[in-house]
């Protein structure tokens, strides 16, 4: 039923052919409408029927949490294997899990420019519903902002997420030792290559597609394989592989040793970042993650990663160092030694 007003009821919103306007960001009628319709009819649970500015939710006693928070910016908004809505759910679930901790809810905050089309914003909505009931993590409450047009580009995303950490678990980004194994759980350039491909409107023989995804249940079953042996988990999103591998190398005050026939590429993003100019190592990733591990959990990690369908490419692709300059390098296909350094600049703007 269509809310009610002074004059009795107002129409419902014209998903189809609407657009977003001021009216919409203004906190009156138009503001209740847009969320009621649109927002709380695709994200519905029983957090956002609460209907005040939070949502209140229990927690195991004594629990350690994690908080997270992202702005996802993307363009194109839909490319192929992903689009704006799954993207911001997946990439704040990660860095969540990759604190170790089991994800337990979402919050969302959209800015909407003046004149986006309704139908387009329903797409990006039903996407992040479906991606959130999928991973099992509800968008619990939210917020939504309207901008001039000109001052904004279509919708921005900017998403919290809250999780709880389970007993013994410690990792982080500082916990790499010399001996360390590093592990991959999959091929790397695959997102960034997507949204370059799309954006340029790339053709090539076979089709580029995202890997976002949630990662919080591959995770579990890694923390699961070998209780205390995950030390570091990081997931490589915008600077990819090898500007991720520079933190955890830095935090940790050592060095990383690659080899890259180890790492997996696809032939077919291999190919696309020739064409383009890209270093795969340096290509962003959304439904990948990096584990530093104990050499002696390492092999049942890897084993965990490879039964998940999240990690089947997963590979064991180098080893921590002792190294005081922190410097990650790769053993070459043709029995050298590189450097790979930091990522200079930006490569692929608005990525994520």
């Amino acid at each position: 039923m269509s809310a009610p007003t002074k004059k009795g009821y107002i129409r419902p919103l014209d998903i189809r052919h609407g657009r977003v306007d001021m009216s919409h960001g203004a906190g009156g009628r138009a503001s209740a409408q847009l969320i009621e319709e649109l927002f709380q009819a695709a994200l519905a649970n029983e957090w956002l029927a609460q209907g005040n500015d939070g949502a209140a939710f229990t927690i195991p006693q004594g629990a350690r949490m994690v908080m997270a928070t992202d702005a996802h910016v993307v363009s194109p908004l839909f490319f192929p294997g992903g689009d704006l809505g799954s993207l911001a759910v997946h990439g704040t679930i990660n860095d969540v899990a990759m604190c170790g901790a089991r994800p337990l809810y979402l919050s969302a905050s959209f800015i909407l420019e003046e004149g986006f089309p309704l139908a387009e914003l329903k797409r990006v909505v039903d996407a992040m519903a479906a991606a959130a009931r999928e991973a099992g993590v509800p968008v619990i409450t939210g917020d939504t902002k309207v901008v001039e047009q000109g001052k904004g580009d279509g919708v921005f995303i900017s998403t919290t997420g809250i999780g709880v950490m389970p007993a013994g678990v410690d990792v982080s980004g500082a916990n790499a030792r010399p001996g360390d194994v590093v592990l991959l759980s999959g091929t790397i350039g695959d997102h960034g290559v997507a949204v370059m491909s799309q954006r340029e409107s790339l053709e090539f023989e076979t089709t580029i597609e995202s890997d976002s995804a949630a990662l919080h249940g591959l995770v579990a079953d890694m923390l699961a394989a070998a209780p205390g042996g995950v030390r570091v988990l990081r997931d490589p999103t915008r600077g990819g592989l090898a500007t991720t591998l520079n933190e955890i190398a830095r935090q940790s005050g050592v060095g990383m040793l690659l080899e890259e026939a180890a790492i997996p590429v696809k032939p077919q993003v291999d190919a696309a970042c020739e064409l383009l100019g890209l270093d795969p190592l340096y290509v962003a990733n959304e439904g990948k993650l990096v584990a530093v591990c104990a050499p002696e959990a390492a092999g049942a990690v890897l084993a965990a990663m490879r039964a998940h369908p999240h990690g089947t490419a997963a590979a064991r692709i180098g080893n921590v160092t002792e190294d005081p300059h922190r410097f990650v390098q790769m053993a070459t296909r043709f029995g050298g030694r590189r450097v790979v350094d930091w990522l200079s600049g930006e490569q692929l703007p608005r990525i994520c």
